[in-house]
């Protein structure tokens, strides 16, 4: 087994940010719960209100393709389908 990280950030518009932060609660609760996830967090910058820092560890390439499919069918892939994604997958 081979660890997954994602690392990187989201840019969120504006007209959006109040959406995305309310499903980013349950987001990251769900996400922490999930069979396979090491590390979750995703973090709204101090100096651009619409960027989300992004990182996350699961420990193997299954746990991290079960949480991209719950997450395209989710509250939260709902409310950020808009977003900007700039990430890094190393595994």
């Amino acid at each position: 087994m081979k660890k997954v990280i994602l690392k990187g950030f989201i840019i969120v518009p504006t007209a959006d940010l109040p959406a995305v932060k309310k499903a980013l609660i349950s987001h990251k609760e769900l996400t922490r719960n999930e069979p396979g996830c090491l590390m979750f967090n995703v973090t709204q910058s101090e100096f651009n209100l619409n960027r989300f820092d992004v990182y996350e560890e699961f420990i193997d390439r299954t746990a991290f393709e079960q949480h991209q499919t719950r997450v395209e069918n989710s509250a939260w892939g709902r409310a950020s389908a808009n977003v900007q994604r700039h990430y890094e997958i190393f595994d």
